[in-house]
């Protein structure tokens, strides 16, 4: 005879196994069509929040009649978070996004359910942000903003009047972050990237600098700016080597800033530096930064109109800190460059990893000047890719040892080395 305790898992049983037929009608009925594939991570190592990107002009390849507005990704009957991007910024979703754990060595199935005409938003929760907030209502002064108020703005032309500490942008520039770390940079002459670093997992951008034009500085229960930038590369920053130093973009004719993407999985931003001079040479640069939900990395896509024949980016020097580094193998793999130490503006024992992450394609060159570690990168085609990321000890769960970085980066770039594969 069954026991109480038997009869009881029996009928929460039968009762789920009841129940999931109906959720799973329910999104046939709103997404009749389905698009199946298999993506295999082919590393002996587990993938947690797996950023899988699906090419809509190759899903409409196989499915003509594809819809990028009305979808759910499923795998195992379980719908996956996910999210249309249109990365390229023309107004068209070229890719589909979704974050995927995976086991080592693991091949997932996984469905794509679609309808074939309409659009369904679905609500899934925010694990990645990007926002610009400018202040309206009021007017510049001597290159001070007096008065107004701030609203978050998705496209902005910078006005030639603005400079550091104008008191027009809040927190000095666009800002972007995952449930992992922020990130800021100042979007004037100096273009240098800064780190909030997060206790929580929660989206916290959308409140900071809102009670004082520098309050973030100051340690909150969501965290702080953590990072001195000064007049460095900071973290990541876009720069040419020019005359044994890196230059960031700092002269230019015009700049604008648009907010690409801020959705659950992966946000965007997009700025363009129109009349970028480096010595006698101008350019048009266009940058891309994106983040993926689960994720530290910002991963950097920079497209050059002009002559240019090197970008540069880097890593501020700071004293207690170890570098470290490692070459790409061959053009394929990535490789970095790091730093480990008491860099933390949080607190003197803190400790704080920041990095740069580069392709051999690149043809990376390592330098240093007296501000900064330099790795130089050549342009393929006018394009530049290249990732930075910074992991302080107090995230949650965050990494605590230099050993433990190390043996972060190198998974981070095995998994680069190695990107999951997707078969129809």
């Amino acid at each position: 005879m069954k026991s109480c305790w038997q009869l009881l898992l029996l009928a929460i049983i039968v009762f789920m196994l009841g129940c999931a037929p109906e959720v799973n009608q329910q999104i046939k009925q709103e997404y009749p069509k389905a698009l199946n594939c298999k993506v295999r991570n082919e590393t002996s190592l587990a993938r947690s929040d797996e950023a899988v990107f699906f090419d809509v002009k190759q899903l409409q390849t196989t499915a003509p009649d594809f819809n990028p507005k009305a979808f759910v990704v499923l795998s195992n009957g379980m719908e996956l978070p996910s999210q249309a991007i249109d990365p390229n910024g023309d107004g068209h979703a070229d890719q589909i996004v979704a974050v995927v754990d995976f086991k080592p060595g693991e091949a997932r199935k996984l469905s794509l359910r679609y309808a074939t005409s309409g659009a369904k938003q679905r609500d899934y929760p925010q694990r990645t942000q990007a926002e610009l907030s400018v202040k309206v209502g009021g007017r510049f002064v001597n290159r001070k903003y007096e008065g107004g108020t701030f609203q978050n703005v998705s496209f902005l032309r910078v006005p030639p009047e603005h400079t550091d500490h104008s008191f027009y942008i809040r927190y000095e520039g666009p800002g972007w972050e995952s449930d992992k770390v922020g990130y800021r940079f100042y979007l004037d002459w100096r273009n240098a990237v800064d780190i909030f670093g997060k206790k929580v997992p929660a989206m916290v951008l959308q409140n900071v600098g809102l009670d004082g034009f520098d309050s973030y500085h100051q340690m909150a229960d969501w965290g702080a700016d953590i990072f001195k930038v000064g007049e460095s590369l900071g973290l990541g920053s876009i720069a040419s080597w020019y005359e044994n130093q890196a230059h960031r973009v700092a002269q230019t004719d015009s700049v604008t800033c648009a907010i690409v993407a801020n959705g659950p999985v992966y946000s965007q931003i997009r700025t363009v530096y129109y009349g970028w001079q480096i010595g006698t040479q101008k350019v048009n640069l266009t940058a891309d930064l994106s983040i993926t939900a689960g994720s530290r990395l910002t991963r950097t896509d920079l497209q050059i109109e002009g002559e240019l024949d090197n970008i540069c980016t880097g890593l501020a020097k700071h004293e207690r800190t170890e570098f470290f580094s490692k070459q790409p193998n061959h053009e394929g793999h990535w490789g970095y460059i790091a730093l480990w130490g008491q860099q933390s503006l949080a607190g003197p024992e803190d400790e704080l990893g920041i990095a740069v992450l580069f392709q051999g394609a690149s043809m990376p060159q390592l330098a240093e000047d007296s501000l900064n570690h330099v790795v130089i990168l050549k342009p393929q085609n006018g394009q530049v890719r290249y990732y930075f990321l910074a992991a302080w000890d107090q995230e949650p769960e965050g990494i605590k040892t230099r050993e433990a970085f190390m043996n972060y980066l190198n998974d981070t770039v095995q998994k680069l080395d190695n990107p999951v594969i997707i078969k129809y």
